[in-house]
């Protein structure tokens, strides 16, 4: 009986030491797992596992921003001196009281920091006030991509009324009696002619020189590999696999320039938006909104095109649910054309607290150094 109890014991106590041995085994290759993806990650991007991308979904690989060595010598183009004037200048809205700079400060990641915008009267607007980040490199413009060019966008601004409330055929003529502003055109278009149509385009061609600097991730990606932590590297490495992230967030601004639902239609709610269906008139487009950059991020706050949300990891909580709405039953589907339809793409990712937090760190890598722009003297 004492050599079976023994026996016994001793087996317990091996598998026991089995036991730990393969826990300790199991929690070192995991760290060991993770530890490894510095060396995956510390090669050119062609050399990366690649992403997580579902059939049918255009991508592009991740590209670092270049050091933009032409800065200054862009902003003495005498239409970008124009352009950047007009930008700032309250002059181009009806009251007299608010600029393009209202809602898109410099000091604000050229946004205004609003859930939604507030302009003449003050009143508000029904959307977040996208940045003006990189805007030159968009395909098209506003949330719901109503805009196909950057002069086709300056006007919903400035003739908006809840914007800036401006006639446009009362603008040039305005300007024209701004003792500064015949030069400033002649500068720019070789006659000091002053239309509509130059200041469309001169805003333009100063929005394109509205660029984000480069931040530590670009820096990993030509070569610097010290600029990120093991945790941020693990987070890139989810961003592209099990977040399924780049399956909209993809090449140098991170954005495929598409239009999805993602369950904040609010249909039928308080705050419903149809999206891109108020331009299309397309049932299927019904909730869907443009893919913002992700460039910057940490500073274009709040987000969604709705601005309800503050918070970057409530967001990827959001997501990691799968961003799915109450699904409606088959009679309701029937009988409402329109009631809208969540992007396949949106799934439940089941990423743990901790891959949230290396999604998370990553995130905020995109983000470079904020510049201050001064603002420029006025013409009177």
């Amino acid at each position: 009986m004492k050599s079976l109890l023994l026996k016994t014991s001793f087996s317990i106590f091996f598998i026991g030491i089995i036991y730990v041995l393969l826990s300790f085994s199991a929690a070192f290759g995991e760290k060991l797992a993770n530890s490894n993806w510095r060396e995956i990650y510390s090669k050119p991007t062609s050399q990366w596992p690649k992403p997580t991308i579902d059939d049918g979904v255009q991508w592009q690989e991740f590209e670092a921003l270049a050091i933009d060595t032409s800065y200054y010598n862009t902003m003495e183009n005498p239409k970008v001196i124009l352009g950047q004037l007009l930008f700032f200048d309250p002059k181009l809205s009806g009251s007299n009281q608010v600029s393009c700079s209202s809602c898109h400060d410099p000091e604000l990641a050229w946004g205004d920091a609003r859930e939604v915008s507030l302009g003449n009267d003050h009143l508000q607007g029904k959307r977040n006030t996208p940045s003006l980040y990189n805007i030159g490199a968009r395909k098209s413009f506003f949330w719901d991509g109503r805009a196909a060019t950057l002069e086709e966008q300056a006007q919903g601004p400035i003739t908006a009324h809840h914007e800036m409330n401006m006639e446009p055929k009362n603008l040039a003529k305005k300007l024209r009696k701004i003792k500064g502003y015949p030069v400033l055109f002649q500068n720019a278009y070789g006659d000091s002619e002053i239309t509509y149509e130059k200041i469309l385009q001169s805003l333009a061609v100063f929005q394109k020189t509205i660029l984000s600097k480069r931040s530590r991730f670009d820096a990993f990606m030509d070569g610097d590999y010290t600029q990120l932590s093991d945790q941020e590297i693990y987070g890139l490495h989810l961003f592209r696999t099990k977040a399924r992230c780049m399956n909209c967030h993809s090449g140098k601004y991170l954005t495929d320039e598409s239009f999805h639902n993602i369950g904040l239609t609010y249909y039928k709610r308080e705050y419903e938006d149809l999206g891109l269906y108020t331009v299309t008139k397309k049932a299927d487009d019904v909730g869907k909104f443009r893919t913002p950059s992700l460039r910057d991020v940490m500073y274009t706050g709040p987000w969604m095109h709705n601005g309800l949300f503050d918070n970057i990891t409530g967001i990827v909580n959001m997501y990691n649910s799968g961003m799915h709405m109450i699904d409606p039953n088959e009679t309701e589907k029937i009988a409402d054309p329109l009631f809208p339809k969540t992007d396949v793409l949106m799934q439940p990712l089941n990423l743990n607290d901790d891959e949230i937090v290396a999604l998370v760190s990553f995130i905020k890598t995109l983000s470079g150094r904020q510049y201050k722009m001064e603002r420029p003297q006025i013409p009177r």
